[in-house]
């Protein structure tokens, strides 16, 4: 059984058809991204997976059980954990007191949130930042401090969306080295990224290529950049070399 499925999923916002017929599934402990080009629907599937937008007509199912109609609170009870695009962590407390945040989700406990958060931080690389207030970080502290507060609620599945933008080859390279992890954790992780394909190609066992809210394609990313469809809508000619 897969651990999310997306059937014939629809968003409208008046006249925009933001995701039109979308359907995909996903597997525990599977690393899949969605690509696009800017406006492709990619943040609207996170907001409807992640209950802050609820679809026009569709479905969609987490372990199985719909919830198509649930609130916030209920999808992140559930195990369904996610990041957002602009970061916004609460800038006079600590890193690690941001991601003690995440972690009262599943305790009541300042120390047993403390503990969860060290050891999230850990995974991140990012214990050494844990008392620095989260004001004037860096965007590359930022992006992992987004990531963090996310893990801290022991999710099944997390959304990235866009945890790659604005930084460095180097930097995006170095976060995808640690969420190449995710599954030993348990986790299964859905990514959404506009054009950074190197990182896709380096950590994900799937592919989804979205286009003007539609699937086009979908599969391992060696064949998905090969396909012309995909090549003409969105990545252009010069990565059909990374699928030779």
């Amino acid at each position: 059984m897969a651990l999310l499925e997306l059937e014939q999923v629809v968003k409208r916002f008046g006249g925009l058809v933001a995701t039109g017929g979308v359907s995909f599934c996903v597997h525990e402990n599977e690393i899949a991204f969605i690509v696009g080009p800017n406006g492709a629907g990619k943040t609207t599937l996170f907001n409807l997976i992640s209950a802050v937008f609820h679809l026009d007509s569709g479905r969609i199912r987490f372990e199985g059980r719909d919830i198509t109609r649930i609130a916030p609170y209920e999808a992140a009870r559930l195990g369904i954990g996610r990041t957002f695009q602009i970061v916004k962590p609460l800038r006079n407390l600590s890193v690690l007191e941001n991601v003690m945040l995440g972690a009262f989700l599943r305790t009541r406990s300042p120390g047993k949130a403390a503990e969860e958060a060290h050891r999230v931080l850990r995974y991140l690389q990012l214990d050494s930042s844990a008392h620095l207030a989260a004001h004037g970080l860096p965007l590359a502290v930022l992006k992992r401090l987004e990531i963090a507060r996310a893990l801290a609620t022991r999710p099944r599945l997390i959304l990235l969306d866009e945890v790659m933008s604005g930084l460095s080859t180097g930097e995006a390279l170095g976060l995808a080295e640690i969420l190449k992890q995710l599954p030993k954790w348990g986790i299964a992780a859905v990514g959404g990224v506009e054009h950074v394909m190197q990182v896709v190609m380096s950590i994900a066992h799937r592919v989804v290529v979205l286009d003007h809210g539609a699937v086009i394609a979908e599969g391992q990313p060696a064949q998905v950049v090969r396909e012309t469809r995909v090549i003409e809508a969105y990545l252009g000619s010069k990565y059909k070399e990374l699928g030779r």
